[in-house]
């Protein structure tokens, strides 16, 4: 089984209340190969939501208290990230997922670039809140790109 970020499979979920549709992600949740799940909702926000990025580092930071996730407006919403973060790994451990993909570039999902932490645009290498602490489990994490490109990854997650 895979986990994918709602957004991608179509869902109206990101902060500005749109989706990110990947036809190939959504085909995987069509098949019964795929559960969609979206961290931030899960950790207790809403759609359309203020933006936020990660203050300081990276996920791998915040989860070691070392950096925070804020919104635009500096309200700290690390907790909420934290949150969705542990349940989207609880749900990849309930359902067996050994690959997830998520959005990139995402305080929750990004898995190889985020945004600095200062609402300018401006992206860095890291991982986000959830993508850290799905990959300190051992759960394979791929972006949308990674996924698209990837052609030896077949449905089943199986190498051809």
């Amino acid at each position: 089984m895979i986990l994918v970020s709602s957004c991608l499979a179509g869902f109206v979920v990101r902060y500005n209340g749109t989706d990110s549709l990947e036809e190939s992600v959504r085909e995987l949740l069509e098949a019964g190969e795929a559960i969609a799940v979206c961290p931030e909702l899960m950790g207790g926000f809403a759609t359309p939501r203020e933006p936020a990025e990660i203050v300081g580092g990276s996920g791998d930071d915040v989860l070691d208290g070392r950096a925070r996730v804020v919104e635009r407006s500096g309200t700290d919403v690390t907790e909420l990230y934290l949150r969705g973060a542990q349940l989207t790994l609880d749900k990849a451990l309930e359902v067996g997922a050994h690959t997830v993909i998520l959005k990139e570039n995402s305080p929750s999902c990004g898995s190889a670039a985020i945004y600095n932490g200062e609402f300018a645009g401006v992206k860095i290498a890291g991982h986000g809140v959830t993508s850290a602490l799905l990959r300190r489990h051992g759960v394979q994490v791929q972006s949308e790109h990674d996924y698209r490109q990837a052609s030896h990854f077949t449905f089943k997650g199986e190498q051809a």
